[in-house]
């Protein structure tokens, strides 16, 4: 299995889903603070098929 380096756009994304996901679990945020592990497992997830696939 070869592994790929994520595009920028993708990583990003990744990123601020994941920062959006732990800020929600401190403050309150509309739809994230209920949902905030799930935006955090969402960019995990993100990165780990942009490392997996290629192109993503």
């Amino acid at each position: 299995m070869r592994l790929n380096a994520p595009k920028n756009v993708t990583w990003w994304i990744a990123v601020v889903v994941g920062v959006l996901g732990i800020l929600g679990s401190f403050i309150s945020i509309p739809l994230v603070s209920d949902n905030s592990f799930l935006f955090v497992v969402i960019g995990f997830v993100l990165l780990a098929l942009a490392t997996l696939l290629k192109g993503l």
